[in-house]
């Protein structure tokens, strides 16, 4: 049975000392939580914190139950490449996962289909379990070619980590979070989340084997918040939430769960 993940992206959000605020109160009541997820899966509870708070992040949340993540990484381990983050210093400093490709790093950054690729080689690694974004804009998607931009990125992102997919598939996750639901208010209805889904497993089944595609979650991530989770939840293939605005306050991000 594959985990369900509750992702949290704080992106560029929360001093370290409004992150402890935050966990001191955040952590008992998580605790209060079923440990299971709507799909029976184990429960995981993850946070891509600002790269600034991850040392702060890793002591309040260490032994509770919780990991913490990087939100992004330079291709190379080190270097002269100013103002980067190094895979290999957040594995060093307890970090445990790391967001490739976030649609804000590719719309902002210009991040390419390329570099996630680069990026995933870098993390897997070092030993960081990473969580690849795909997701098309409002014009791929009127245009009907969301499947089409879905597959070009899995097939950047995971082809060139193809054997330590094979080897570690638990050591990836994917969320797919289209684009024009991202803090827009908008979001995908649960049959159009699944079947998204339902084609990246299949994708994946094509490319590796069923039972490596059986094994990797796949997770949403579009304007999740709680009064739209449970009907997500449900749905096939949907095994857990990549979450914006609604993990900022602990009472909105426990909301999501059961």
């Amino acid at each position: 049975m594959r985990e369900f993940i509750y992702a949290a992206n704080w992106k560029m959000h929360k001093t370290p000392s409004e992150a402890k605020v935050f966990f001191e109160k955040f952590i008992p009541l998580l605790n209060q939580k079923n440990k299971k997820g709507p799909n029976g899966g184990v429960r995981r509870v993850l946070f891509f914190v600002p790269a600034l708070d991850l040392f702060v992040c890793e002591q309040l949340t260490r032994d509770h139950g919780v990991d913490v993540g990087g939100q992004n990484i330079h291709m190379e381990l080190k270097g002269a490449f100013t103002g980067e983050n190094s895979a290999q210093v957040l594995k060093s400093i307890g970090a445990s996962w790391v967001l490739v490709g976030h649609s804000e790093r590719r719309s902002l950054f210009s991040e390419t289909d390329l570099q996630t690729g680069l990026k995933m080689k870098t993390a897997m690694a070092c030993g960081l379990s990473a969580m690849l974004c795909v997701g098309e804009s409002l014009a791929e998607r009127e245009a009907k070619t969301t499947i089409e931009v879905v597959n070009r990125q899995l097939e950047a992102g995971l082809l060139q980590v193809s054997d330590l997919v094979r080897k570690s598939p638990q050591q990836i996750s994917i969320a797919y979070e289209p684009v024009w639901a991202i803090g827009t208010g908008k979001v995908a209805t649960p049959e159009q989340a699944s079947e998204v889904h339902q084609s990246i497993r299949r994708w994946l089944a094509a490319k590796f084997d069923a039972t490596v595609a059986s094994e990797i979650a796949i997770l949403y991530g579009g304007s999740v918040k709680p009064d739209n989770s449970s009907s997500l939840a449900t749905m096939p293939d949907i095994d857990g939430f990549l979450v914006g605005g609604a993990s900022l306050e602990p009472e909105s991000f426990l909301g999501l769960m059961a």
